[in-house]
């Protein structure tokens, strides 16, 4: 598989990823905790979730290109 097909397979993932590491972010800095929490006590981690269910999320709506 070369790079750019790579690129087209995956770029679809790339709005939701982004989308979720916003939102991820602005969750870790409008209610996230300081202490043990772990996914929102560093904006790193928040940002990491929320990229990957951005991800996940986005990819319940790729359309089946397929063919049958």
């Amino acid at each position: 598989m070369d790079i750019i097909s790579y690129i087209k397979r995956f770029f679809w993932y790339l709005p939701g990823i982004l989308t979720g590491a916003v939102l991820g972010f602005a969750y870790w800095y409008f209610w996230g905790c300081e202490g043990g929490c772990t996914i929102s006590s560093s904006p790193w981690n928040s940002m990491l979730y929320g990229a990957t269910m951005g991800a996940l999320i986005r990819n319940l709506w790729k359309a089946d290109r397929s063919g049958s």
